[in-house]
């Protein structure tokens, strides 16, 4: 199906409509919609941009559980493949307990399916039309919440979903200096190097909640793109939805129950001098509603504004420094302004090499 409209206002009053009654696409759902609004309908060349293919699995790694240590050298070395050939993986064994998962999973989901003015009282209530990142709105209301240097405000959190967010929260910080540990080892550091320089010490949360939508084929729950900051732990429900992009084929990134998706993000890859890639990913629209839960890693409230840049301990000769410095709060702005047109937000840091 393609739309043509050459009346872009009348597209803009219809959006802007849609964010002023502040019940985000839940509420077009609710309104009994069989049609998909045309703000939200996404260009056929952007849809087809790339094709499917089954042909790769995203790479799994198994924690162990309780043989950990044992297998510690393995998994590193696992770890630092999935991370320079993909930029994610699926984690199994990890120490997350899967009840405690699905709780928060089923948390976020009783959360929206509450009535708008009960979402919108504390303020946390979005809609991805608001954000105006991409040109056409995604298939997607969330629920943001932070945890700034490791300190959760549980009092902050909405009551229905409180308990079960902040248990889930506590145990995806500890898998982080899990991670951060395996990662600093991978690039030939010592395990406390990624933790000391505090470039995940502060996390994001984004509570995701893609309803059931009308035309599937025709909406993006989110768009094709890479994380800005550093690191992204992800859970998602038994719908999944998630493609990550590999060898220009869009792979689906499958549900297995009780695992926990990393991406790495794009200061990732600029610290490591791209060693580790940070991967482009879009989450699909389905005719299922589906939840998942992103935490968008990123510097200390201190450290926001301390440049990063190809990390002194791996660069020489052979391996020159290959982007710029550049701080988390500079980066970020860069990817809000849109300064890069058409390409990757990281181009514009890339350094010209000799």
């Amino acid at each position: 199906m393609e739309v043509i409209n050459n009346d872009l206002n009348l597209i803009e009053e219809e959006l802007k409509r849609f964010v002023e009654t502040k019940a985000g696409v839940k509420g077009l759902v609710d309104s009994g919609l069989v049609k998909l609004p045309i703000t939200f309908i996404q260009s056929p060349q952007f849809l087809s941009k790339y094709s499917s293919s089954s042909r790769n699995t995203v790479p799994v790694i198994d924690f162990n559980g309780s043989s950990f240590a044992d297998k510690r050298k393995q998994i590193v070395d696992e770890l630092s493949q999935a991370s320079e050939a993909w930029g994610v993986f699926l984690l199994i064994n990890h120490g997350v307990p899967a009840d405690v998962i699905d709780d928060a999973l089923q948390g976020v989901k009783m959360f929206h399916e509450q009535p708008p003015e009960v979402k919108n009282a504390d303020g946390n209530f979005f809609t991805s039309a608001q954000l105006k990142l991409a040109p056409v709105p995604c298939w997607r209301d969330y629920l943001n919440y932070s945890c700034i240097d490791g300190y959760l405000n549980e009092e902050a959190l909405p009551q229905i979903c409180r308990h079960a967010l902040s248990e889930y929260t506590k145990y995806v910080l500890q898998l982080k200096l899990t991670l951060s540990e395996l990662l600093s080892e991978a690039l030939g550091l010592c395990p406390d190097y990624i933790e000391k320089i505090e470039c995940m010490s502060s996390g994001n949360f984004v509570a995701n909640y893609y309803p059931a939508c009308p035309e599937p084929d025709l909406a993006l729950g989110i768009s094709d793109h890479s994380d800005p900051f550093f690191m992204t732990i992800l859970a998602q429900d038994n719908v999944g939805g998630l493609q990550v992009l590999y060898d220009d084929h869009w792979v689906d990134v499958p549900y297995m129950k009780g695992s926990l998706i990393v991406n790495l993000s794009d200061m990732m890859q600029i610290i490591s001098n791209d060693k580790f890639k940070s991967v482009v990913h879009r989450a699909v629209s389905g005719d299922a509603t589906r939840t998942s839960i992103a935490c968008h890693f990123k510097p200390s409230s201190a450290k926001m504004e301390t440049p990063y840049g190809p990390l002194q301990e791996i660069i020489s000769d052979d391996n020159p420094p290959m982007y710029a410095h550049v701080s988390a709060h500079e980066y970020f702005r860069s990817v809000r302004m849109k300064e890069v047109k058409g390409g990757a937000p990281i181009s514009k840091f890339k350094l010209q090499q000799a």
